[in-house]
């Protein structure tokens, strides 16, 4: 079977991003036996310079995008149906807030040779969006850990030190000098980029279309 690798550059603020997963899983499922992936998470702050106690959200992306109140409004609604037709909750509310994410891409930072980077990410997603948790809080992003069956301890010993803050600023920067501006984007190989929360069906087609462009110049 063949194995193509996936790099997902996303931030755990990102809608779309959980969405756009949640699809690439549907056609993984769809091209089962066909071919697999090695897939990894890699940074990319969609709020960088926010403060730790966050902002309101409806406010930043008002201003972010030129969005009047209803705008804002029927683009909640047009991603709270595309979270329920992948299975995913978002709960937004009018006092919710856009969160400073470094600290959770630490953490996913360590986590990735645990093997346990998706399970963290899809929690963390979940804290951020569905419990509207504060994903600042050591205990939240704690109980994240540990739910995605990672260590605690050594969890919070990552985040009372500095560890992974380089490697994470150094993959932001790598991702931005290889062109990506927006999340999600899914780089396949190194070399086929997926971007957005594409639906199951441009997934499964990209997928199998590179494949076959890497068996046809392997042969």
């Amino acid at each position: 079977m063949q194995t193509l690798t996936v790099d997902v550059v996303s931030d755990v603020a990102c809608p779309w991003c959980v969405i756009g997963y949640k699809h690439l899983e549907e056609a993984l499922a769809r091209l089962n036996g066909e071919l697999e992936v090695d897939l990894s998470w890699h940074a990319f702050e969609l709020r960088p310079e926010s403060p730790l106690e966050g902002e309101n959200w409806r406010e930043h992306i008002m201003q972010k995008y030129g969005m009047t109140r209803e705008q804002s409004e029927a683009s909640r609604q047009r991603i709270s149906e595309a979270g329920q037709a992948v299975g995913f909750t978002f709960n937004f509310t009018d006092d919710m807030k856009v969160q400073n994410t470094f600290n959770c891409h630490r953490l996913l930072a360590w986590a990735k040779a645990s093997g346990h980077q998706t399970d963290l990410k899809l929690r963390l997603f979940q804290a951020y969006f569905t419990d509207r948790s504060d994903v600042n809080d050591p205990d939240v992003l704690m109980k994240a850990v540990e739910d995605a069956g990672l260590d605690g301890e050594e969890a919070r010993r990552v985040l009372d030190s500095d560890d992974y803050a380089a490697e994470v600023r150094e993959e932001e920067q790598h991702w931005q000098r290889m062109g990506v501006q927006s999340v999600p984007t899914f780089v396949v190989n190194g070399k086929y980029a997926i971007t957005g929360g594409q639906p199951t069906e441009v997934f499964e087609q990209a997928l199998r279309d590179i494949a076959r462009e890497m068996n046809t110049a392997e042969a």
